[in-house]
Protein backbone atom coordinates (compact mmCIF):
# COMPACT_ATOMS: atom_id res chain seq x y z
CA UNK A 1 0.00 0.00 0.00
CA UNK A 2 1.27 3.51 -0.69
CA UNK A 3 0.73 7.01 0.59
CA UNK A 4 1.42 10.14 -1.46
CA UNK A 5 2.12 13.45 0.26
CA UNK A 6 0.17 16.46 -1.00
CA UNK A 7 3.24 18.60 -1.73
CA UNK A 8 3.70 16.74 -5.00
CA UNK A 9 7.26 15.57 -4.68
CA UNK A 10 7.49 13.21 -1.69
CA UNK A 11 5.95 9.75 -1.46
CA UNK A 12 6.04 6.78 0.90
CA UNK A 13 5.53 3.23 -0.20
CA UNK A 14 5.24 0.44 2.38
CA UNK A 15 6.06 -3.16 1.74
CA UNK A 16 8.66 -2.89 -1.04
CA UNK A 17 11.79 -1.10 -2.18
CA UNK A 18 13.28 -0.26 -5.54
CA UNK A 19 16.48 1.17 -6.95
CA UNK A 20 17.20 4.92 -6.78
CA UNK A 21 15.55 5.65 -3.43
CA UNK A 22 16.53 5.98 0.20
CA UNK A 23 15.32 3.08 2.29
CA UNK A 24 14.51 3.26 5.99
CA UNK A 25 13.82 0.25 8.17
CA UNK A 26 11.82 0.40 11.37
CA UNK A 27 13.34 -1.74 14.12
CA UNK A 28 11.45 -3.53 16.85
CA UNK A 29 12.00 -0.75 19.38
CA UNK A 30 10.59 1.91 17.04
CA UNK A 31 13.93 3.41 15.98
CA UNK A 32 14.59 4.00 12.29
CA UNK A 33 17.80 2.72 10.76
CA UNK A 34 19.06 3.65 7.30
CA UNK A 35 19.56 0.58 5.12
CA UNK A 36 21.07 -0.07 1.70
CA UNK A 37 18.79 -0.40 -1.33
CA UNK A 38 18.09 -3.87 -2.72
CA UNK A 39 17.32 -4.88 -6.27
CA UNK A 40 14.42 -7.22 -5.59
CA UNK A 41 11.16 -6.02 -4.10
CA UNK A 42 10.75 -8.72 -1.48
CA UNK A 43 12.13 -6.98 1.60
CA UNK A 44 10.46 -6.89 4.99
CA UNK A 45 7.08 -5.21 5.19
CA UNK A 46 8.39 -2.68 7.71
CA UNK A 47 10.64 -0.95 5.14
CA UNK A 48 9.73 2.41 3.64
CA UNK A 49 10.81 3.75 0.28
CA UNK A 50 11.28 7.53 0.36
CA UNK A 51 11.46 9.70 -2.72
CA UNK A 52 13.28 12.88 -1.75
CA UNK A 53 13.45 16.14 -3.66
CA UNK A 54 17.25 15.99 -3.61
CA UNK A 55 19.50 12.97 -3.86
CA UNK A 56 22.77 11.98 -2.23
CA UNK A 57 25.76 13.57 -3.96
CA UNK A 58 23.77 16.45 -5.45
CA UNK A 59 25.42 19.87 -5.40
CA UNK A 60 23.27 22.46 -3.66
CA UNK A 61 23.23 25.78 -1.83
CA UNK A 62 22.78 25.33 1.92
CA UNK A 63 21.97 27.93 4.54
CA UNK A 64 24.20 28.49 7.52
CA UNK A 65 21.54 28.74 10.23
CA UNK A 66 23.83 30.77 12.48
CA UNK A 67 24.12 33.74 10.12
CA UNK A 68 21.53 33.30 7.38
CA UNK A 69 24.01 33.25 4.49
CA UNK A 70 24.08 30.60 1.75
CA UNK A 71 27.11 28.46 0.97
CA UNK A 72 27.90 25.86 -1.68
CA UNK A 73 27.48 22.35 -0.32
CA UNK A 74 26.76 18.74 -1.22
CA UNK A 75 24.15 16.27 0.07
CA UNK A 76 25.91 13.45 1.95
CA UNK A 77 23.01 11.56 3.52
CA UNK A 78 19.21 11.67 3.80
CA UNK A 79 17.34 10.40 6.85
CA UNK A 80 13.76 10.55 8.03
CA UNK A 81 13.01 12.79 10.99
CA UNK A 82 10.23 12.42 13.50
CA UNK A 83 7.42 14.72 12.38
CA UNK A 84 6.30 17.44 14.80
CA UNK A 85 2.89 19.03 14.15
CA UNK A 86 2.89 22.76 13.42
CA UNK A 87 0.17 24.66 15.29
CA UNK A 88 0.10 27.34 12.58
CA UNK A 89 -0.31 24.74 9.84
CA UNK A 90 -2.56 21.82 10.88
CA UNK A 91 -1.80 19.88 7.69
CA UNK A 92 1.94 19.84 8.45
CA UNK A 93 1.54 16.74 10.64
CA UNK A 94 0.75 14.78 7.49
CA UNK A 95 3.95 15.81 5.71
CA UNK A 96 7.12 13.77 5.51
CA UNK A 97 9.98 15.45 7.40
CA UNK A 98 13.37 14.62 5.88
CA UNK A 99 16.72 15.62 7.31
CA UNK A 100 19.55 16.27 4.88
CA UNK A 101 23.12 15.80 6.05
CA UNK A 102 25.17 18.25 3.98
CA UNK A 103 28.86 19.08 3.82
CA UNK A 104 29.94 22.61 2.99
CA UNK A 105 32.54 22.82 0.24
CA UNK A 106 34.84 25.09 2.23
CA UNK A 107 34.67 23.03 5.44
CA UNK A 108 35.67 19.42 4.79
CA UNK A 109 35.12 18.22 8.36
CA UNK A 110 31.81 19.97 9.04
CA UNK A 111 28.54 18.17 8.32
CA UNK A 112 25.29 19.97 9.10
CA UNK A 113 21.78 18.59 9.44
CA UNK A 114 19.27 20.73 7.56
CA UNK A 115 15.63 20.53 6.63
CA UNK A 116 14.43 20.81 3.05
CA UNK A 117 13.54 24.48 3.44
CA UNK A 118 17.20 25.27 4.19
CA UNK A 119 18.66 23.82 0.99
CA UNK A 120 18.03 24.51 -2.71
CA UNK A 121 19.63 24.06 -6.14
CA UNK A 122 22.97 25.80 -6.54
CA UNK A 123 22.56 29.30 -7.96
CA UNK A 124 24.59 29.84 -11.12
CA UNK A 125 22.58 32.19 -13.32
CA UNK A 126 23.96 35.73 -13.27
CA UNK A 127 21.19 38.25 -13.85
CA UNK A 128 21.63 41.22 -16.16
CA UNK A 129 20.96 44.75 -14.97
CA UNK A 130 17.87 45.01 -17.17
CA UNK A 131 16.36 41.93 -15.52
CA UNK A 132 16.39 43.45 -12.04
CA UNK A 133 13.29 45.17 -10.67
CA UNK A 134 12.04 46.56 -7.35
CA UNK A 135 10.48 43.93 -5.09
CA UNK A 136 12.40 41.08 -6.70
CA UNK A 137 14.07 38.46 -4.48
CA UNK A 138 17.64 37.75 -5.58
CA UNK A 139 20.95 36.48 -4.22
CA UNK A 140 23.55 39.19 -3.54
CA UNK A 141 27.04 39.37 -2.09
CA UNK A 142 27.35 41.57 0.99
CA UNK A 143 29.75 42.06 3.90
CA UNK A 144 27.91 43.28 7.05
CA UNK A 145 31.19 44.28 8.72
CA UNK A 146 32.82 45.99 5.73
CA UNK A 147 30.16 46.86 3.11
CA UNK A 148 32.79 47.89 0.54
CA UNK A 149 34.50 44.49 0.63
CA UNK A 150 33.42 41.10 -0.65
CA UNK A 151 31.32 39.14 1.80
CA UNK A 152 28.86 36.25 1.91
CA UNK A 153 25.84 35.39 -0.25
CA UNK A 154 22.46 36.41 1.14
CA UNK A 155 18.87 36.42 -0.06
CA UNK A 156 17.72 39.99 -0.55
CA UNK A 157 14.71 42.00 -1.70
CA UNK A 158 15.43 44.89 -4.08
CA UNK A 159 14.09 48.15 -2.64
CA UNK A 160 15.67 50.78 -4.95
CA UNK A 161 17.37 50.79 -8.34
CA UNK A 162 19.32 53.71 -9.82
CA UNK A 163 20.45 53.41 -13.44
CA UNK A 164 23.04 56.18 -13.77
CA UNK A 165 25.32 55.48 -12.08
CA UNK A 166 24.33 51.91 -11.27
CA UNK A 167 23.21 51.61 -7.66
CA UNK A 168 21.19 48.83 -6.10
CA UNK A 169 19.63 48.96 -2.64
CA UNK A 170 18.31 45.84 -0.91
CA UNK A 171 17.07 44.47 2.37
CA UNK A 172 18.94 41.32 3.36
CA UNK A 173 17.18 38.30 4.84
CA UNK A 174 19.25 37.60 7.95
CA UNK A 175 18.86 34.96 10.63
CA UNK A 176 17.22 31.59 10.38
CA UNK A 177 13.98 31.66 12.38
CA UNK A 178 11.74 34.45 11.15
CA UNK A 179 13.76 35.62 8.14
CA UNK A 180 13.91 39.16 9.52
CA UNK A 181 15.00 41.76 6.97
CA UNK A 182 17.91 44.06 7.67
CA UNK A 183 17.92 47.78 7.14
CA UNK A 184 18.30 48.96 3.56
CA UNK A 185 21.87 48.56 2.37
CA UNK A 186 23.81 49.49 -0.76
CA UNK A 187 25.08 46.50 -2.77
CA UNK A 188 28.61 46.99 -4.10
CA UNK A 189 28.80 44.10 -6.57
CA UNK A 190 25.84 45.04 -8.80
CA UNK A 191 27.22 42.93 -11.67
CA UNK A 192 27.10 39.79 -9.53
CA UNK A 193 23.41 39.37 -8.82
CA UNK A 194 22.24 35.75 -9.07
CA UNK A 195 18.82 34.25 -9.53
CA UNK A 196 17.43 32.16 -6.66
CA UNK A 197 16.87 28.66 -7.98
CA UNK A 198 13.97 26.39 -6.97
CA UNK A 199 13.17 22.75 -7.50
CA UNK A 200 9.66 21.36 -7.89
CA UNK A 201 10.30 17.67 -8.56
CA UNK A 202 13.19 15.18 -8.11
CA UNK A 203 13.78 14.81 -11.87
CA UNK A 204 14.13 18.55 -12.48
CA UNK A 205 17.60 19.44 -13.75
CA UNK A 206 19.20 22.76 -12.81
CA UNK A 207 22.21 23.95 -14.75
CA UNK A 208 25.26 24.69 -12.58
CA UNK A 209 26.05 27.84 -14.56
CA UNK A 210 28.72 30.25 -13.32
CA UNK A 211 30.78 29.82 -10.17
CA UNK A 212 30.13 32.54 -7.61
CA UNK A 213 33.11 34.39 -6.20
CA UNK A 214 33.65 33.78 -2.49
CA UNK A 215 34.75 36.01 0.31
CA UNK A 216 38.50 35.66 0.88
CA UNK A 217 39.53 34.34 4.27
CA UNK A 218 41.80 37.36 4.64
CA UNK A 219 40.59 40.80 3.60
CA UNK A 220 44.14 42.16 3.66
CA UNK A 221 46.02 39.87 1.26
CA UNK A 222 42.92 38.53 -0.55
CA UNK A 223 44.28 34.97 -0.01
CA UNK A 224 47.23 35.64 -2.32
CA UNK A 225 49.59 32.72 -1.53
CA UNK A 226 52.69 34.61 -2.71
CA UNK A 227 52.01 37.72 -0.63
CA UNK A 228 53.28 38.00 2.93
CA UNK A 229 50.56 38.89 5.44
CA UNK A 230 50.83 39.40 9.18
CA UNK A 231 47.04 39.17 9.59
CA UNK A 232 46.37 35.65 8.28
CA UNK A 233 49.88 34.16 8.49
CA UNK A 234 52.73 34.54 10.97
CA UNK A 235 52.23 37.84 12.80
CA UNK A 236 56.00 38.30 13.06
CA UNK A 237 57.36 37.57 9.57
CA UNK A 238 54.14 37.38 7.54
CA UNK A 239 55.25 34.12 5.96
CA UNK A 240 52.64 31.56 4.91
CA UNK A 241 55.06 28.65 4.72
CA UNK A 242 54.89 25.64 7.06
CA UNK A 243 51.37 26.16 8.45
CA UNK A 244 51.83 23.01 10.58
CA UNK A 245 54.66 24.84 12.37
CA UNK A 246 52.51 27.82 13.30
CA UNK A 247 50.77 28.21 16.64
CA UNK A 248 47.74 30.37 17.52
CA UNK A 249 47.47 32.44 20.68
CA UNK A 250 44.27 31.57 22.58
CA UNK A 251 43.79 35.20 23.61
CA UNK A 252 44.49 37.38 20.53
CA UNK A 253 44.16 34.62 17.87
CA UNK A 254 47.39 35.74 16.19
CA UNK A 255 49.63 33.13 14.53
CA UNK A 256 53.37 32.62 15.14
CA UNK A 257 56.02 30.48 13.51
CA UNK A 258 57.74 28.38 16.16
CA UNK A 259 61.10 29.91 15.19
CA UNK A 260 59.74 33.47 15.23
CA UNK A 261 59.03 33.27 18.97
CA UNK A 262 61.40 34.60 21.60
CA UNK A 263 62.78 32.18 22.66
CA UNK A 264 61.98 29.92 19.67
CA UNK A 265 60.17 26.61 20.19
CA UNK A 266 61.30 23.29 18.81
CA UNK A 267 57.82 21.80 18.48
CA UNK A 268 54.14 22.66 18.97
CA UNK A 269 53.22 22.47 22.69
CA UNK A 270 50.89 19.66 23.73
CA UNK A 271 48.93 21.84 26.17
CA UNK A 272 45.36 22.84 25.31
CA UNK A 273 46.05 26.55 25.74
CA UNK A 274 48.96 28.75 24.73
CA UNK A 275 49.45 32.50 25.02
CA UNK A 276 51.92 34.78 23.25
CA UNK A 277 54.28 37.05 25.17
CA UNK A 278 51.90 40.03 24.90
CA UNK A 279 48.93 38.11 26.33
CA UNK A 280 50.70 36.53 29.30
CA UNK A 281 49.66 37.98 32.63
CA UNK A 282 53.22 38.06 33.99
CA UNK A 283 56.28 37.34 31.87
CA UNK A 284 58.41 36.31 34.85
CA UNK A 285 55.96 33.87 36.40
CA UNK A 286 53.66 32.52 33.68
CA UNK A 287 54.62 29.08 32.44
CA UNK A 288 55.97 29.28 28.90
CA UNK A 289 54.77 27.25 25.93
CA UNK A 290 55.93 23.67 26.15
CA UNK A 291 57.10 24.00 29.77
CA UNK A 292 55.69 21.91 32.56
CA UNK A 293 54.18 23.45 35.66
CA UNK A 294 56.61 23.42 38.56
CA UNK A 295 54.67 22.10 41.54
CA UNK A 296 55.25 23.12 45.13
CA UNK A 297 55.56 20.38 47.74
CA UNK A 298 52.02 21.11 48.88
CA UNK A 299 50.54 20.85 45.39
CA UNK A 300 52.58 17.78 44.58
CA UNK A 301 51.07 15.98 47.56
CA UNK A 302 47.49 16.82 46.60
CA UNK A 303 45.17 13.97 45.60
CA UNK A 304 44.63 15.55 42.21
CA UNK A 305 48.32 15.01 41.35
CA UNK A 306 48.49 11.39 42.44
CA UNK A 307 48.17 8.88 39.64
CA UNK A 308 46.20 6.43 41.76
CA UNK A 309 43.46 8.98 42.43
CA UNK A 310 40.07 7.69 41.26
CA UNK A 311 38.49 11.10 40.79
CA UNK A 312 38.25 12.47 37.25
CA UNK A 313 40.02 15.80 37.63
CA UNK A 314 40.05 16.47 33.89
CA UNK A 315 36.42 17.63 33.63
CA UNK A 316 36.92 21.14 34.98
CA UNK A 317 35.34 23.76 32.70
CA UNK A 318 37.13 26.92 33.84
CA UNK A 319 40.28 26.36 31.78
CA UNK A 320 39.21 23.61 29.41
CA UNK A 321 40.39 24.01 25.83
CA UNK A 322 37.98 25.04 23.10
CA UNK A 323 36.62 22.22 20.96
CA UNK A 324 35.19 24.67 18.41
CA UNK A 325 36.20 28.09 17.12
CA UNK A 326 33.75 30.65 15.76
CA UNK A 327 34.46 31.21 12.06
CA UNK A 328 31.27 33.08 11.16
CA UNK A 329 32.94 36.43 11.74
CA UNK A 330 36.57 37.45 12.38
CA UNK A 331 37.84 37.65 15.96
CA UNK A 332 37.89 41.47 15.75
CA UNK A 333 34.21 41.72 14.84
CA UNK A 334 32.21 44.61 16.33
CA UNK A 335 28.49 44.10 16.93
CA UNK A 336 26.20 41.06 17.26
CA UNK A 337 27.26 37.59 16.18
CA UNK A 338 24.88 36.38 13.42
CA UNK A 339 22.67 33.58 14.66
CA UNK A 340 23.16 34.37 18.38
CA UNK A 341 20.01 36.19 19.60
CA UNK A 342 19.77 38.28 22.74
CA UNK A 343 18.95 36.04 25.69
CA UNK A 344 21.13 33.10 24.62
CA UNK A 345 22.46 31.27 27.69
CA UNK A 346 25.51 29.07 28.24
CA UNK A 347 26.53 27.10 31.31
CA UNK A 348 30.27 27.77 31.01
CA UNK A 349 32.51 30.56 29.76
CA UNK A 350 34.24 28.21 27.33
CA UNK A 351 30.92 27.86 25.47
CA UNK A 352 30.64 31.65 25.25
CA UNK A 353 34.12 31.61 23.74
CA UNK A 354 33.18 28.94 21.20
CA UNK A 355 30.13 30.95 20.10
CA UNK A 356 32.32 33.98 19.34
CA UNK A 357 30.32 36.30 21.60
CA UNK A 358 33.22 36.68 24.07
CA UNK A 359 36.36 34.79 23.05
CA UNK A 360 38.63 34.93 26.15
CA UNK A 361 37.98 32.13 28.66
CA UNK A 362 38.78 34.15 31.77
CA UNK A 363 39.44 37.81 30.92
CA UNK A 364 36.51 40.19 31.32
CA UNK A 365 37.40 42.45 28.37
CA UNK A 366 38.08 41.32 24.81
CA UNK A 367 39.62 43.81 22.44
CA UNK A 368 42.74 45.27 20.88
CA UNK A 369 44.42 48.41 22.11
CA UNK A 370 44.61 49.98 18.66
CA UNK A 371 41.05 49.02 17.57
CA UNK A 372 38.65 48.89 20.49
CA UNK A 373 36.74 46.43 22.64
CA UNK A 374 34.46 43.82 21.10
CA UNK A 375 32.85 42.38 24.25
CA UNK A 376 32.87 42.43 28.05
CA UNK A 377 31.59 40.18 30.83
CA UNK A 378 29.84 41.48 33.96
CA UNK A 379 30.69 39.26 36.91
CA UNK A 380 30.64 41.62 39.91
CA UNK A 381 34.42 41.89 40.19
CA UNK A 382 34.35 45.35 41.81
CA UNK A 383 32.05 46.08 44.73
CA UNK A 384 31.41 49.72 43.76
CA UNK A 385 30.17 48.88 40.25
CA UNK A 386 26.52 49.77 39.65
CA UNK A 387 24.14 47.84 37.37
CA UNK A 388 20.76 49.31 36.45
CA UNK A 389 20.08 46.97 33.55
CA UNK A 390 19.72 49.47 30.72
CA UNK A 391 22.96 51.10 31.80
CA UNK A 392 25.75 50.19 34.18
CA UNK A 393 29.15 51.33 35.47
CA UNK A 394 32.00 48.99 34.59
CA UNK A 395 35.51 48.93 36.03
CA UNK A 396 38.61 48.47 33.90
CA UNK A 397 41.22 45.74 34.28
CA UNK A 398 44.71 45.74 35.75
CA UNK A 399 46.17 46.99 38.99
CA UNK A 400 46.38 43.46 40.38
CA UNK A 401 49.50 41.45 41.14
CA UNK A 402 49.03 38.25 39.14
CA UNK A 403 52.49 36.85 39.76
CA UNK A 404 52.57 33.13 40.37
CA UNK A 405 50.20 32.55 37.45
CA UNK A 406 47.23 33.63 39.58
CA UNK A 407 43.96 34.20 37.74
CA UNK A 408 42.85 37.02 40.03
CA UNK A 409 43.99 38.97 43.05
CA UNK A 410 43.09 42.02 45.10
CA UNK A 411 43.93 45.37 43.51
CA UNK A 412 47.23 46.67 44.84
CA UNK A 413 48.27 49.40 42.35
CA UNK A 414 46.79 52.07 40.09
CA UNK A 415 45.20 51.05 36.82
CA UNK A 416 46.50 52.55 33.58
CA UNK A 417 44.63 53.48 30.41
CA UNK A 418 46.54 50.89 28.41
CA UNK A 419 45.88 47.44 26.93
CA UNK A 420 42.21 46.44 27.41
CA UNK A 421 41.33 49.64 29.28
CA UNK A 422 42.44 51.70 26.31
CA UNK A 423 40.62 49.33 23.96
CA UNK A 424 37.36 49.94 25.84
CA UNK A 425 37.97 53.71 25.82
CA UNK A 426 38.33 53.64 22.02
CA UNK A 427 34.68 52.57 21.75
CA UNK A 428 33.65 55.96 23.11
CA UNK A 429 32.81 58.59 20.45
CA UNK A 430 35.42 61.00 21.76
CA UNK A 431 39.14 61.73 21.56
CA UNK A 432 41.25 59.58 23.90
CA UNK A 433 42.23 61.42 27.10
CA UNK A 434 44.70 59.47 29.26
CA UNK A 435 44.42 61.89 32.16
CA UNK A 436 40.79 62.99 32.61
CA UNK A 437 38.79 60.55 30.51
CA UNK A 438 36.12 61.74 28.09
CA UNK A 439 32.38 61.98 27.40
CA UNK A 440 30.97 60.88 24.04
CA UNK A 441 29.81 63.61 21.66
CA UNK A 442 27.05 61.25 20.49
CA UNK A 443 27.14 58.03 22.49
CA UNK A 444 25.08 56.11 19.92
CA UNK A 445 27.80 56.66 17.29
CA UNK A 446 30.38 54.85 19.40
CA UNK A 447 31.58 51.35 18.59
CA UNK A 448 29.26 48.59 19.84
CA UNK A 449 30.19 46.32 22.75
CA UNK A 450 28.63 42.88 23.25
CA UNK A 451 27.68 42.44 26.92
CA UNK A 452 27.49 39.10 28.72
CA UNK A 453 26.25 38.90 32.28
CA UNK A 454 27.67 36.13 34.47
CA UNK A 455 25.89 34.46 37.37
CA UNK A 456 28.61 35.68 39.79
CA UNK A 457 27.22 39.18 39.38
CA UNK A 458 23.84 38.13 40.80
CA UNK A 459 25.21 38.78 44.31
CA UNK A 460 25.07 42.52 43.65
CA UNK A 461 22.81 42.87 40.59
CA UNK A 462 19.27 41.59 40.03
CA UNK A 463 19.85 41.75 36.26
CA UNK A 464 22.47 39.00 36.23
CA UNK A 465 21.32 35.40 35.69
CA UNK A 466 21.19 32.95 38.57
CA UNK A 467 23.06 30.35 36.53
CA UNK A 468 25.63 30.37 33.76
CA UNK A 469 26.17 33.24 31.32
CA UNK A 470 23.66 35.24 29.25
CA UNK A 471 24.09 37.48 26.20
CA UNK A 472 22.24 40.75 26.90
CA UNK A 473 22.83 42.61 23.63
CA UNK A 474 24.72 45.68 22.42
CA UNK A 475 25.83 48.56 24.65
CA UNK A 476 27.71 51.78 23.87
CA UNK A 477 30.23 53.78 25.96
CA UNK A 478 28.68 57.02 27.23
CA UNK A 479 31.78 58.19 29.11
CA UNK A 480 34.87 56.98 30.95
CA UNK A 481 36.83 58.57 33.79
CA UNK A 482 39.52 57.86 36.44
CA UNK A 483 38.19 57.14 39.94
CA UNK A 484 39.87 56.72 43.32
CA UNK A 485 38.45 53.87 45.40
CA UNK A 486 38.40 53.43 49.18
CA UNK A 487 42.03 52.30 49.17
CA UNK A 488 42.95 55.44 47.17
CA UNK A 489 43.85 53.31 44.16
CA UNK A 490 43.00 54.55 40.67
CA UNK A 491 40.35 52.60 38.76
CA UNK A 492 39.15 53.45 35.27
CA UNK A 493 35.35 53.57 35.17
CA UNK A 494 33.07 53.25 32.13
CA UNK A 495 29.39 54.12 31.81
CA UNK A 496 27.68 51.87 29.25
CA UNK A 497 24.13 52.30 27.95
CA UNK A 498 22.06 49.74 26.05
CA UNK A 499 21.51 50.35 22.32
CA UNK A 500 19.88 47.20 20.98
CA UNK A 501 16.65 46.77 19.02
CA UNK A 502 15.97 43.41 20.69
CA UNK A 503 14.24 43.64 24.09
CA UNK A 504 16.34 43.03 27.19
CA UNK A 505 16.00 39.47 28.56
CA UNK A 506 14.69 40.64 31.95
CA UNK A 507 11.76 42.60 30.49
CA UNK A 508 8.35 41.09 29.77
CA UNK A 509 8.95 41.51 26.02
CA UNK A 510 12.35 39.90 26.36
CA UNK A 511 10.91 36.93 28.24
CA UNK A 512 8.31 36.45 25.52
CA UNK A 513 11.02 36.56 22.85
CA UNK A 514 13.14 34.07 24.79
CA UNK A 515 10.19 31.71 24.99
CA UNK A 516 9.32 32.23 21.31
CA UNK A 517 12.86 31.41 20.18
CA UNK A 518 13.07 28.44 22.55
CA UNK A 519 16.21 29.74 24.27
CA UNK A 520 17.24 27.49 27.15
CA UNK A 521 20.50 26.86 28.99
CA UNK A 522 23.10 25.33 26.69
CA UNK A 523 25.37 22.67 28.16
CA UNK A 524 28.54 21.14 26.66
CA UNK A 525 28.11 17.87 24.78
CA UNK A 526 27.92 15.01 27.26
CA UNK A 527 27.85 17.27 30.33
CA UNK A 528 24.37 16.36 31.57
CA UNK A 529 25.03 12.67 30.96
CA UNK A 530 28.30 12.89 32.91
CA UNK A 531 26.57 14.70 35.79
CA UNK A 532 23.84 12.07 35.88
CA UNK A 533 26.40 9.28 35.88
CA UNK A 534 28.36 10.92 38.69
CA UNK A 535 25.14 11.31 40.68
CA UNK A 536 24.33 7.62 40.25
CA UNK A 537 27.82 6.60 41.35
CA UNK A 538 27.56 8.83 44.43
CA UNK A 539 24.14 7.36 45.26
CA UNK A 540 25.46 3.80 44.95
CA UNK A 541 28.43 4.63 47.17
CA UNK A 542 26.13 6.05 49.87
CA UNK A 543 24.01 2.89 49.73
CA UNK A 544 27.12 0.73 50.18
CA UNK A 545 28.22 2.79 53.18
CA UNK A 546 24.81 2.51 54.82
CA UNK A 547 24.68 -1.25 54.16
CA UNK A 548 28.18 -1.68 55.55
CA UNK A 549 27.38 0.19 58.75
CA UNK A 550 24.15 -1.69 59.21
CA UNK A 551 25.84 -5.05 58.77
CA UNK A 552 28.52 -4.25 61.35
CA UNK A 553 26.12 -3.15 64.08
CA UNK A 554 25.28 -5.68 66.82
CA UNK A 555 21.81 -5.98 68.31
CA UNK A 556 21.73 -5.96 72.08
CA UNK A 557 20.42 -9.18 73.65
CA UNK A 558 17.33 -8.35 75.69
CA UNK A 559 17.75 -11.39 77.90
CA UNK A 560 21.17 -10.29 79.13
Amino acid sequence: QSTTVTNGHQSITNGHTSNGHVSLETSTNGDEVETMETENGDDDEDKEEITSLYKVGEKIDAKDLRMGAWFEAQVMKIVKQETTPDTDNPSSSQQLNLCYHVKFDDYDDEVSELLERDIRPRAGYRMQWEQLSIGQNVMVNYNPDHPRQRGFWYDATITRKVDDPKKLYCKLMLGSVDQEASEECLIKFVDEIFRIETKECPDQQVDEGETRMKKPDCDHCKDNPSRRCKHCACSQCGGKNDPDKQILCDECDMAFHLWCLTPPLGEVPESDEWYCHECKTDTSEVIGAGEKLKLTKKKASMQSKKRDCGRDWGKGMACVGRTKICTIVPSNHFGPIPGVPVGTMWKFRVQVSESGVHRPHVAGIHGRENEGSYSIVLSGGYEDDKDDGEEFVYSGSGGRDLSGNKRTAKQSMDQKLTAMNRALARNCNAVIDDKNGATAKDWRKGKPVRVIRNHKGSKTSKYCPKEGNRYDGIYKIVKYWPHRNKEDLLVWKYLLRRDDTAPAPWTSEGKKMTKKLGLTMQYPDGYLEAQKGASNISHDSDEEVRTSKKGGRKRKNVTE
